[in-house]
């Protein structure tokens, strides 16, 4: 595998100049040793394995054709992303050896994910995660080794330490002797070897499963090695002084590595020879035969970001006058009874029951194993349920508050919501964001930001504001096969008790509520804003259509269209800043779907382009109510009466 995992490195840069080979052709010599070396013991489809752009010898010990990588490169109509990739970002979710994305550190935690779910199921599993020494020094490569520690999750974090991360030398990455004395701040072993010799590495990580087979813990190995090259085909390396480049060359590990196989293996260099002639014939024919290959196109690949859906039956339920907090606790009840799959995760969801206690009582029926606090790293969180959902196990998890989402944009937007884009394997997960203002808890607390997750495809969106509507919304949510987000407005946690009539039928929750018919105006409002509106046109007495979306992505528009075409005007009422919300993307779609029938020009309803203010008496200016939102009404009427 190091020879040939050279050899496919010398071909891709060749096709590279002919312009065959596309994208960032990361060049991988100098780390074959280390990728074999690691990647040998650990058994596809049971162990959970993250591997980076610099494995490919690591793909091909586990499992992958050479053929597959070729076509993942070349972007031809055999490639194992059908062309949608990066050359660098494949995989096999089935056999969880995962695709990784390029932000640094954030596959760590998918493999820790994967790996503890594995294990709950009852299954022999073993993580690898690997990482970069640049990489090393990202945030999510702590939350990850951290969550693995703290969960006795027997994960090896393999450190490929080749001196540079990309043109910047490890001096300024970090200012420990070695990256494995970072072992001890976890509670866990770690060692340093050296990369460069495949046997050795090899011995160090069977030595670590092991350990890790005696007493489940995570094991930290920094893999000494050298990038005999640049980081990628475009670069010259100028930044690597001559004569280090030349040490690198006379430590390369294929040279090492042939001559280990001749002293220890019967075979003497004339065989050898002919064996790698032999092999080197076979690569090159594969290529000749994959350039032939069609390129993808859009009339056959599937751009679809969504994984197909099945909602299965449940079971009905119905509770009279409650609120949305009982509606959320007795969703997660149900889910967890008939899931023993199901778990729910996040900061002070156990014993404390949650800041808001939705889960209040959920540890006491279910346990700490199925109800649990995981440490602050909403990033790593996100990452470790990606993974778990790839071994079986349907996580939700609880952000403290909706603010607190944004420290996981890259996993969860870029990640998660990619997922079923990249892989072809569902990503089911829920994800639960307490929101918005009205009870005085200022900036970093009150934002709504569903605008802001709006703009990721492949995640789907619920904002619920009834008990009925919530309840609906949790249900839905888990039971589908994609990235699902509820959030969940504070303010109507408590809001006024209603009644939950539920049917078990999934099919039929997916689409607007209308709450109000009328024939003068169309009012679509979110969140805390569905009361607001509603007091006003009941106070007003006006004729209005009022509606909440529900389901903001993949948002169907046609029934609110309809309604704007029989009132000839629109008025949208948020929260949220008038850039930061939804607001102007209904009103686009109402302008190119209604544009013959309005009467006069939509109006938006918002609070200031401003964080929210603390103080009730800022906070209470600061949130659109019924009065402004009659004025505009009144304003709207008016103007056609």
């Amino acid at each position: 595998m190091i020879y040939m995992s050279r050899q496919v490195d010398i071909r891709f840069k060749e096709l590279f100049r002919k312009g065959l080979v596309k994208g960032t052709v990361i060049l991988v010599s100098g780390h074959e040793a280390a990728s074999v070396g690691m990647a040998m013991p650990f058994r596809p489809g049971l162990d959970a394995v993250s591997l980076l752009h610099r494995n490919l010898a690591a793909h091909f010990t586990l499992g992958c054709p050479i053929r597959t990588a070729l076509c993942q490169f070349m972007a031809n109509a055999h490639s194992p992303t059908h062309g949608k990739e990066g050359n660098v970002h494949f995989g096999d979710a089935l056999a969880r050896r995962f695709p990784m994305i390029s932000h640094l550190g954030g596959m760590l935690a998918v493999a820790v994910g994967g790996t503890w779910a594995a294990r709950r199921a009852g299954e022999d599993a073993f993580g690898l995660a690997v990482i970069g020494d640049g990489g090393s020094s990202t945030g999510q490569f702590h939350e990850a080794l951290n969550m693995a520690s703290v969960f006795k999750t027997p994960v090896l974090f393999f450190v490929e330490n080749n001196g540079y991360a990309f043109s910047t030398p490890v001096s300024r990455q970090y200012n420990c002797e070695k990256l494995s004395d970072r072992a001890a701040g976890y509670g866990i072993t770690g060692r340093t070897v050296n990369g460069l010799d495949a046997f050795e590495v090899y011995e160090a990580v069977m030595d670590s499963m092991e350990l890790m087979a005696k007493e489940p813990q995570p094991v930290l190995i920094e893999a000494k090695t050298v990038r005999l090259e640049g980081h990628a085909v475009y670069d010259n390396a100028e930044y690597v002084p001559d004569e280090v480049k030349k040490a690198n060359w006379d430590k390369d590990p294929l040279k090492s590595a042939r001559a280990a196989v001749i002293e220890h293996c019967g075979i003497d260099d004339e065989r050898l020879s002919s064996i790698e002639k032999s092999l080197l014939e076979q690569l090159d024919e594969t290529i000749r035969g994959e350039l032939s290959v069609a390129l993808p196109s859009f009339d056959t690949v599937s751009m679809d970001v969504f994984a197909p859906v099945k909602y299965p039956a449940v079971k009905p339920y119905g509770a009279k006058n409650v609120r949305n907090t009982h509606a959320i606790n007795a969703a997660q009840e149900h889910i967890l009874a008939e899931n023993k799959n199901a778990f729910v995760c996040g900061q002070d969801v156990g014993r404390y029951g949650s800041p808001f206690k939705t889960c209040k009582g959920l540890i006491d029926k279910f346990g700490e194993g199925r109800v649990i606090d995981l440490p602050i790293c909403e990033a790593g969180t996100v990452g470790f349920c990606l993974g778990a959902s790839q071994a079986g196990a349907r996580p939700i998890m609880e952000f403290q508050f909706a603010d607190f989402s944004t420290e996981a944009v890259s996993q969860l937007g870029l990640n998660a919501g990619t997922w079923y884009f990249r892989s072809d394997r569902p990503a089911p997960l829920l994800f639960r964001l307490p929101n918005g203002a009205g009870v005085t808890l200022g900036a970093f607390h009150s934002g709504e930001f569903e605008g802001l997750w709006s703009r990721f495809p492949g995640l789907k969106l619920f904002y619920p504001v009834t008990p009925q509507e919530t309840y609906e919304a949790l249900m839905v949510g888990f039971y589908d096969d994609n990235p699902c987000i509820v959030f969940e407005h504070k303010l109507l946690y408590w809001s006024r008790p209603a009644d939950i009539d539920f049917d078990g039928d999934l099919s039929k929750v997916c689409r607007p509520r209308r709450y109000k018919e009328g024939s003068d105006v169309t009012i679509i409002a979110t969140g805390a804003m569905v009361d607001q509106a509603l007091r006003a046109v009941d106070d007003g007495k006006y004729s209005a259509d009022v509606w909440n979306p529900f389901v903001l992505n993949p948002l169907d528009f046609g029934p609110i269209a309809e309604s704007i075409n029989k009132t000839g005007r629109l008025l949208v009422v948020q929260e949220s800043g008038a850039t930061a919300g939804l607001g102007s993307h209904f009103i686009s779609l109402a302008v190119r779907e209604c544009f013959g029938k309005l009467r006069r020009a939509p109006e938006l309803v918002a609070a200031p382009d401003t964080p929210v203010p603390f103080a009730k008496e800022l906070e209470t200016v600061f949130l659109p109510d019924s009065g402004r939102i009659a004025a505009v009404i009144e304003k709207m009427i008016g103007d056609i009466s």
